[in-house]
């Protein structure tokens, strides 16, 4: 095991094994080495853990801990370490400070980190990766030749369970409303609303399981049979809930996923190595990156979510494959209601390219293990949309070929919340607008006539908008009725706000988490309470090169 410490501004620190002895070094090469881990009194780790702890909470200065091979049993990434939110069971450190610092859209440019390369990003989800308590998750590739493809070839594909160590009938769900949903929707669909305890999910990638030749259902529900036998589960495959991602049309290869990677995944259950940063990162398919969120109440309960999702992000329920898990003790009705808020308010409020997904899941489950007060739901609550907002941010943010993601803020419209809501996705799904963000051109004409269309088709009555501002990048270019522009100052104060907010040309991380921001008040002649934040992306030529070439 050797431990490396960076001591200029940021401390950064790495764990990984070799040959069963610590290493400490600094940045200027000193290195003391330390006999074999099992030598070492626990209570001198847990007493440098309890320091670095609070020197953070002091200093505010910056951790990345990487944990790249464990191979030592007793080696487990360091929970007292949750500048991240990182944190597990016998934790020494009070929870209360460990709120991920990714949240939401709502967080400014001096609140969000930023990522120099792929490895700092991942390793800051890897501090933050431990499963609440209850949990197991392993991972496992496997091959197949899809029937309807047999030139391409072995193709790999993904499998990842999630297990947990009791039956659980605290979970829910909500699924696409795409009227051709995948196989495993019409599963989990019967699961839900029969309301049987859980013990397990299994993800597949590369296949989506949607109108195929074969019989879908009977294809996930092997798999489902094949996840029960190996786990030993006293409900059976129906105590599983199935998902898949991938090409649409093709046969779920059930087969090879029970008899090569579900065992597989399982195997890494048993050796207790999975996390949930190897879940998100196995689910992924045009994705260029995981994505994972984390929250630890006061009382010391997890929220975790992954997701995966870079097209067909059109939101009419979750747009993606999105888990959250916690270890919370939350009743089943109570914790759909939780869900289905946190849903319309994260993933019903993002769009990349207009289309809605067969497959779309979100689901959440409990453990049951840390009890929860009736006053301690609130703060449970706001940390499940936390975690959801987050992740709906980075879907957009991981979009295919976005350079870009646009805020959109409404606010005072005359209708509901959803109403704005709808209004926000026809802006971010402008493609004139979305081609001028990722020109970073600030075409402010493309911004009215979006909203003038939506508006003027309203019924039965466009509303007035003689006090409607709308501003781009904190600066007002329209009000009440006439644009607001003062020559070439504004329009290069506007492109240096967009070309601020691109991402760049590294597609393996998302190197910040800046927004195109627009704001939208209909002002008090609106005569209306409807408000809404909904999340964009642009339109790149990347976007049609990564959809032309996606099967080949």
């Amino acid at each position: 095991v050797a431990l490396a410490i960076d001591t200029s501004y940021s401390i950064s620190i790495t764990i990984y094994c070799r040959q069963n002895r610590i290493t400490m070094s600094n940045k200027a090469g000193k290195t003391t080495e330390y006999p074999p881990l099992r030598r070492i009194p626990r209570h001198r780790l847990l007493l440098f853990g309890l320091a670095a702890s609070t020197s953070l909470r002091t200093s505010a200065l910056k951790i990345s801990i990487a944990h790249h091979h464990r191979q030592h049993p007793v080696v487990r990434r360091p929970s007292f370490l949750h500048r991240y939110g990182g944190s597990s069971a016998g934790c020494i450190m009070s929870a209360s400070s460990s709120s991920s610092l990714l949240v939401s859209s709502a967080d400014t440019d001096s609140t969000l980190p930023t990522f120099r390369d792929k490895e700092e990003y991942e390793t800051y989800l890897q501090a933050r990766a431990s499963l609440p308590r209850g949990f197991r998750c392993g991972s496992a590739p496997g091959t197949f030749v899809p029937v309807e493809a047999p030139a391409m070839g072995g193709l790999k594909i993904f499998g990842t369970v999630v297990a947990l160590d009791e039956p659980t009938e605290s979970w829910g769900a909500v699924f696409t409303k795409n009227k051709y949903p995948g196989a495993p929707i019409k599963v989990g669909r019967s699961r839900l609303s029969s309301g049987m305890p859980l013990q397990a999910l299994v993800i597949n990638n590369k296949v989506s399981n949607v109108c195929s030749a074969d019989d879908g259902q009977a294809a996930s529900e092997t798999v489902c049979d094949a996840v029960a036998t190996c786990l030993d589960l006293p409900g059976g495959g129906r105590s599983v809930l199935p998902s898949s991602t991938g090409v649409i049309g093709w046969r779920l290869p059930a087969e090879e996923l029970a008899r090569e990677v579900v065992p597989a995944a399982v195997a890494e259950i048993a050796e207790g190595d999975g996390d949930a940063f190897t879940a998100a990162r196995a689910i992924m398919t045009t994705d260029r990156y995981p994505k994972l969120r984390s929250r630890t109440l006061k009382g010391g309960a997890r929220v975790v979510g992954i997701a995966k999702g870079a097209g067909m992000i059109e939101p009419n329920m979750a747009t993606m494959l999105s888990y959250i898990f916690t270890d919370a003790t939350v009743e089943k009705s109570k914790l759909q209601s939780i869900l289905s808020s946190a849903v319309d308010d994260s993933y019903n409020s993002i769009s990349v390219d207009g289309d809605e997904s067969t497959s779309d899941t979100v689901a959440i489950l409990s453990s049951n293990v840390v009890p929860l007060a009736e006053d301690e739901l609130p703060e449970f609550e706001a940390a499940v949309r936390e975690v959801t907002s987050g992740l709906a941010a980075d879907i957009v943010r991981n979009g295919e070929g976005t350079k870009h993601v646009i805020r959109v803020d409404i606010r005072g419209f005359p209708g509901s919340d959803a109403d704005a809501r709808r209004l926000g996705r026809h802006l971010v799904n402008s493609p004139l607008f979305k081609c001028a963000v990722a020109g970073n051109d600030p075409n402010t004409g493309r911004i009215a006539a979006a909203i003038g269309s939506f508006l003027g088709k309203m019924e039965p009555a466009p509303p007035s908008t003689e006090g409607m501002d709308i501003s781009l990048g904190g600066r007002t270019i329209f009000s009440k009725g006439k644009f607001v522009l003062e020559g070439d100052v504004v329009e290069k104060e506007l492109s240096r706000h967009m070309k601020r907010a691109q991402l760049g040309e590294v597609d393996e991380y998302p190197r910040h988490q800046k927004f195109v921001e627009v704001a939208i008040d209909f002002g008090e002649g609106g005569n209306g309470n409807g408000s809404a934040v909904v999340l964009g992306s642009d339109l790149t030529a990347e976007y049609v090169a990564v959809n032309a070439d996606y099967r080949s």
